[in-house]
């Protein structure tokens, strides 16, 4: 371990403590209905092809994990992706100002693809969305209302980035958040770190992949509320 780590770990547990003594940490606890949203683990976050690449091996091994828990469970899923038309360029124009590699996620083009190693079974819905919130100008609100969902596990990437801004988001539609440690990726340690961090803090729990598939089996969703429309 180099000065800045141990620097770094100092640091951590200083900010631990002060969150502590100041109330923030608090647990939510999952609830007995969660839905499992699987943010933006396509093909422009998960080939190291890609400028926009995140390290998302394990997160993609741990999310073909969940997604088998929530399938046997019966817990409603849905994937997000992003992809620029040409409308959808003039209406995300800032965002794609500040983050100009977003533009890969172009129609046409295998970027904006799930990963096929987590392919969606018929029935679960890949949304479509311009910017960072899995919620922000998607239908997944009122999915997940109408599934009578209590809880929302955020699995994807990038942790620092789409995947705090839809646990923010899910907390502040009256979600419980879940947050698993293994199934986020991001760019680089230190951002990731800081995200889990905060969003453990303020917006959510950060759990382990084991303990979020035993929230997941028990889950209490009838098999026919949630199963694809045939």
């Amino acid at each position: 371990m180099d000065e800045l780590d141990r620097a770094t770990d100092d640091h951590y547990e200083e900010t631990r403590k002060l969150y502590e003594e100041r109330g923030l940490g608090g647990r939510q606890g999952g609830g007995k209905r969660p839905a499992l949203i699987v943010v933006d683990l396509n093909r422009g976050f998960t080939d190291p092809a890609s400028p926009l690449h995140c390290d998302t091996d394990e997160a993609v091994a741990a999310t073909a994990r969940l997604l088998a828990a929530a399938r046997q469970a019966h817990c409603p899923i849905a994937f997000t992706t992003i992809e620029y038309d040409e409308s959808g360029r003039r209406v995300a124009k800032a965002f794609i100002d500040k983050v100009p590699s977003l533009l890969t996620l172009a129609p046409g083009t295998p970027w904006p693809q799930i990963d096929e190693r987590l392919a969606p079974e018929p029935g679960e819905p890949v949304l479509l969305k311009l910017f960072a919130s899995a919620f922000f100008g998607t239908p997944l609100a009122p999915m997940l209302a109408a599934a009578g969902c209590d809880t929302v596990i955020v699995t994807g990437a990038s942790t620092s980035g789409c995947v705090r801004a839809t646990a923010v988001d899910g907390m502040q539609y009256g979600y419980r958040v879940v947050v698993p440690r293994e199934a986020v990726a991001d760019r680089a340690a230190r951002p990731h770190e800081a995200a889990l961090f905060d969003i453990d803090a303020k917006y959510g729990d950060v759990l382990s992949t084991e303990e979020t598939i035993e929230l997941l089996l028990n889950a209490e969703f009838p098999s026919e509320l949630t199963a694809p429309a045939r």
